[in-house]
């Protein structure tokens, strides 16, 4: 597992029927691919992983893995119960995943004692590398780069962190105590620049659903150092970016996926798509970014019909 580069989080089409879309799926993860991202994150909070039916993650994984060919695909493992994240996380790895991000239970936050036996049992279930999410604004839990370090001392298959705290010194906080035993990931858009400068090496990105080839060319600038270019593709990116940090940001994205061509804005309850002063605000975000939107060589979503 090469656990590097851009990959999207990506989101979960649903049809006229509410029912998972695996044709447009299919076309979406390969136009992903096809302009340079280097895998797939399914199931996650982005592809709204808590409103899914167990038989419906496992469809869409292997979807996902179909399409991919060699690119890594990584299942997110979350669920209400170890019992049940230790399940997934065996079929995942049955249905040909390269990797798995392990999160904490959706709803139940306790203490490290607790929650390093949660992570622990799913980490020691498998035998694919995982990827450990900490987004303690989402699920109220925070796991601290101490005890990050525990976990890596426990289990070789940690190799990474997708830190999504907002806090773009915990990467070098991660760092501090582990060097570079962990492939750090940034986890919220609109610190990519500043995450990949503190030496994160890879971006599980958001906004990337609807605009991958802009993605991936801010996160190639910010690697190779290029700090002018990636200012100014970055300031024409910020306000969409910023999207992917409030509590709507799944509607948001996928409101962007729509208005760019790219998607439908269909959501499951008990989200509800965009309205009132909100859409107003996100419209005229991206009405604005349209008018100023750089060129970029992007392969055209319709190329990848049929995937």
């Amino acid at each position: 597992m090469n656990w590097s580069g851009v990959m999207p989080a990506m989101t979960t089409p649903f049809d006229c029927n509410m029912k998972v879309d695996h044709g447009f799926l299919a076309q979406h993860a390969a136009w992903q691919l096809g302009n340079g991202c280097h895998g797939l994150v399914m199931l996650g909070s982005l592809g709204e992983g808590a409103t899914l039916e167990h038989d419906e993650k496992l469809a869409i994984l292997k979807t996902a893995v179909r399409v991919a060919g060699k690119a890594p695909v990584v299942a997110a493992i979350s669920s209400l119960s170890t019992k049940d994240a230790v399940r997934l996380a065996r079929e995942a790895e049955d249905a040909g995943c390269s990797g798995l991000m392990v999160l904490p239970p959706y709803v139940y936050t306790s203490d490290w004692y607790e929650m390093k036996q949660h992570v622990s049992t799913i980490l020691g279930a498998t035998r694919l590398e995982c990827m450990l999410y900490n987004n303690p604004v989402a699920y109220k839990t925070d796991f601290l780069p101490s005890e990050i370090a525990e976990l890596a001392a426990d289990h070789a298959n940690l190799a990474s962190v997708k830190e999504s705290s907002t806090d773009v010194r915990r990467v070098m906080a991660i760092r501090e105590v582990l060097a570079d035993r962990l492939c750090i990931f940034v986890g919220v858009d609109d610190v990519l620049v500043e995450a990949v400068g503190a030496g994160a090496v890879g971006w599980v990105a958001g906004l990337v659903n609807a605009y991958p080839a802009e993605s991936v060319r801010l996160f190639e600038l910010a690697k190779a150092g290029k700090r002018d270019e990636a200012f100014e593709l970055y300031r024409w990116f910020l306000p969409l970016l910023r999207m992917d940090t409030v509590p709507k940001f799944v509607q948001l994205i996928k409101w962007v996926q729509e208005k760019a061509g790219v998607g439908s804005a269909r959501v499951r309850a008990p989200r509800l798509e965009l309205h009132g002063d909100q859409l107003k605000a996100a419209t005229a975000a991206f009405e604005k970014a349209l008018a100023n939107r750089p060129t970029i060589n992007e392969k055209p979503f319709a190329e990848f019909a049929g995937a």
